[in-house]
């Protein structure tokens, strides 16, 4: 009891009562504060003073009770709450630990506490009859024990080996752990030794004796059967029965974890082999190709990354011995539909072939993994190159599935192969049909012998499998998908009006936004080549309400599946950062960028300089292109203005020269040698596209022209007209006439003469600025009438006063 608190205490009157009788004092003894200040009952008991050492073990020594009896009623969440518990009181023991050693009692119960964890998690139905919480304990538990314990894996694996020689149930002492430990060192040291003694004299016996084998390195992971003769036992006889059951012996290591993914690959091309020899028919043949595909399929466990080379090399040449097997024998029947028990893969002369399988979903993964092959290869290397290459190997596959599929597959798989097939072809522009369409032939005997021999045009593969789709399929998003792809094949080969009217018929428009993002990115794609296409037919318009979505976005590269834009980053996490990366569409079928910035931006020019003199002072004027008028006021802002380098900057410098009218010297910005190698020599008819921007600039500088200058003239000739933009003279007829016809242009035509005539019905610059300035004024004078008006509380309370 504290000395503070003695006087107060319940025993005052016994202490009084008992304080006349003094007690002798020893000699040689002392009194102390505390053992003045003792009570009767305090007296009878003794103090134990303990070191820190016992107590924190005590701690810990209770918390371990705690979660023993948790686990013999396996309350798991007791468990989980406790070891945390007791972790946390190890870490705060961890100085007398050190100074100490390691309690064998803590060791004892991760052992312990490890193994009981093992063995519920192998109980499979005592795990079903947990309840969720005890469920989810086990397993977080499980990890948290099995991480903790690798710092103690040496102390653990010592107390299981004296575990026979623990004292008492406490654990063990130090002294027996060292002394055993080095009697252990000593006799593995005493077995090595005597091993590498018999392992010499057996090496000198198999030098004497041939037919001794060698030693054969194995493996760790879950155990396989044995390859080659060693497959079966001696003396077994093979047939069908014994394959397929060891084929699902092969197959149930399938997908578990330290399971030699090469190895069962190997294990099933040994099995193959084997059925080969014993000549048990092609229907198990088939079943076993199946499972090698599966298997080449499965290598990679994760979904993002793509098969190696020389995995991809065994896909390719599997799947084409599958359909050589398929195509020699027309008694084997395959589909999903088959059920497992009633597969008939032996020999009988009265019943075909029938095995569960579906090469088109083969072909349609091989298909994703030649993408995703070509997404994660750098499209600079030629390594990417030479990937491409196998694309000629995969096309070749899908005609032979497609050649199968049309006699034996249903109208729906005939459809999918149909598509796979369109989706490798509407984007290859048809070089061969181009020159034939223009009547050129091959320079050389053998391109000529090549161009005769060549199939039909790829416009007819693609309206035959289109319009089969078209006809022929229930899903929405398959004739979605050939449709796009009907269009961008007509667009790439400047078929107009055949893309424009299949686009506007098919109403995709309306609801593609509630298409997947592949879909909407095909989509896109597709808006973007009829804009191009329209560009070079000379459809100005078109060209610009096409590409105006995609462009205006400022997200064209993200829009077209062609990369990610860094400033979006922040905005997705890791997850939808990959998913969006699958979506990429690989490099060789990029639409050029700069090509459709340069094609947007030219149709903007021409369209947006005529509006802007026709309208210069008008207040409400609007905006055609609002990416054009950016970098119009990006130019403007330059302090010094250079010769132009960049595309942007070639087409600004343009602009301004057909503000002035001046159309030679924005031809010149605009067709050059720079804007030649950047642009226009990428279109396939390189010089009628030329010609045509040549002709379009001629006739929007005209335009821009009068708009600019009709104020100045009171007439001028058409002759004057035509030599200064070398126009034909009924061109320039007809674009005046349609500018008085619009009510453009306020001035008349004189016949005989071939002159304008303008009207001067157009106020002067002066003249429009005054009535500008009188507009604003007088909204200036009702703004300020209103808020006078609501101050006095009535409105037009002024004016209305009788």
């Amino acid at each position: 009891m504290s000395r503070f608190f003695a006087t107060g205490s319940d025993s005052e009157s016994e202490d009084s009562s008992s304080s006349d009788e003094i007690t002798p004092k020893v000699p040689g003894t002392s009194f102390t504060k505390q053992s003045l200040l003792l009570r009767d009952d305090e007296e009878d008991t003794k103090r134990v003073v303990r070191s820190a050492k016992d107590k924190r073990f005590e701690e810990l020594t209770n918390l371990i009770k705690t979660i023993r009896n948790a686990m013999k009623i396996r309350d798991m969440s007791k468990c989980l709450e406790e070891f945390e518990q007791l972790c946390r009181a190890f870490l705060k023991s961890k100085t007398i630990v050190d100074k100490e050693g390691m309690p064998p009692f803590y060791i004892r119960l991760l052992s312990d506490l490890e193994d009981y964890l093992n063995q519920l998690w192998e109980d499979k139905e005592g795990k079903k009859k947990m309840n969720k919480n005890n469920a989810k304990a086990l397993s977080t538990l499980r990890q948290k024990i099995r991480k903790y314990n690798r710092d103690y894996e040496t102390e653990i694996a010592s107390y299981k080996e004296v575990r026979l020689f623990a004292i008492d149930n406490t654990g063990w002492s130090g002294s027996e752990v060292e002394r055993h430990t080095s009697e252990k060192k000593k006799e593995d040291r005493k077995k090595r030794h005597k091993r590498k003694e018999r392992v010499e004299e057996e090496a000198e016996e198999e030098a004497q004796e041939e037919d001794e084998g060698e030693w054969e390195k194995v493996k760790g992971g879950v155990p396989l059967v044995k390859v080659g003769n060693q497959m079966f036992a001696k003396g077994t006889e093979i047939n069908t029965t014994v394959v397929v059951k060891k084929l699902n012996e092969i197959l149930q290591a399938r997908g578990k974890k330290g399971t030699d993914r090469a190895a069962q690959i190997e294990l099933l091309h040994a099995l193959a082999n084997i059925s080969n020899e014993n000549i048990l028919g092609e229907g198990i043949l088939v079943k076993i190709k199946f499972n090698i595909i599966a298997s080449l399929y499965d290598y990679n466990p994760n979904l993002a990354a793509f098969m190696k080379a020389d995995m991809w090399k065994k896909c390719l040449d599997c799947i084409d011995e599958l359909l050589d097997i398929l195509f020699n024998n027309n008694n084997i029947f395959i589909g999903e539909n088959i059920a497992e028990d009633s597969e008939n893969l032996a020999i009988t002369d009265s019943q075909p072939f029938r095995v569960r399988g579906c090469i088109l979903t083969l072909v349609e993964r091989m298909d994703e993994e030649f993408t995703k092959i070509m997404q994660n290869t750098d499209p600079h290397s030629q390594e990417y190159v030479d990937n491409l290459k196998d694309e000629g190997h995969v096309c070749g596959i899908i005609d032979r599935l497609l050649g199968y599929l049309e006699t034996k597959g249903s109208t729906e798989e005939v459809c999918r192969v149909y598509l796979r097939r369109i989706m490798h072809t509407y984007y290859k522009f048809d070089y061969k049909a181009h020159r034939r369409a223009l009547g050129l032939q091959g320079e050389t005997k053998s391109e000529q012998d090549a161009e005769e021999s060549e199939g039909e045009d790829s416009a007819f593969i693609m309206d035959r499998l289109c319009k089969f789709i078209y006809a022929k399929d229930r899903t929405d998003r398959i004739r979605t998908c050939a449709i796009l792809c009907h269009i961008y094949h007509h667009a790439l080969h400047s078929r107009w009006y055949q893309a424009r009217d299949l686009m506007l018929m098919s109403h995709l428009q309306d609801n593609i936004q509630h298409a997947d993002p592949p879909v909407q990115i095909l989509y896109n794609r597709t808006m973007v080549q009829l804009g191009i296409c329209a560009f070079r037919q000379g459809m100005i318009k078109d060209a610009h309400n096409a590409l105006l979505d995609i462009q205006s976005s400022g997200r064209a590269k993200e829009l077209l599946g062609q990369g990610l834009l860094m400033r979006n980053m922040q905005e997705r996490n890791a997850e939808q950062e990959k998913i969006e990366k699958r979506r990429q569409v690989p490099f060789h079928m990029h639409i050029n960028l700069e090509l459709l910035e340069c094609v947007y931006l030219v149709s903007a020019m021409l369209l947006e300089i005529p509006y802007m003199a026709a309208h210069e002072f008008d207040a409400r004027r609007r905006m055609i292109s609002k990416q054009f008028h950016h970098q119009l006021r990006v130019g403007e802002r330059q302090p010094l203005l250079g010769p132009p380098e960049s595309m942007r900057e070639h087409v600004v410098a343009a602009s301004k020269s057909m503000k002035m009218g001046d159309w030679r010297t924005c031809h010149s910005f605009i067709i050059n040698e720079k804007m030649n190698s950047k642009v226009w020599d990428l279109f396939p008819e390189t010089q009628c596209v030329r010609e045509m921007l040549v002709r379009k600039i001629q006739e929007e500088s005209l335009r821009t022209y009068l708009f600019t200058y009709s104020s100045v003239y009171d007439s001028i000739s058409m002759a004057t007209l035509k030599e200064m933009f070398e126009l034909e003279l009924p061109m320039v007829h007809s674009i005046i006439s349609k500018m008085i016809i619009n009510e453009e242009l306020m001035a008349s035509l004189d016949q005989p003469t071939q002159t304008v005539v303008m009207h001067r019905t157009e106020p002067t610059s002066l003249q429009n600025m005054a009535l500008q300035l009188a507009e604003k004024l007088g909204g200036l004078v009702e703004n300020n009438e209103r808020v006078f008006d609501l101050k006095q509380g009535v409105y037009g309370g002024y004016f209305n006063r009788g």
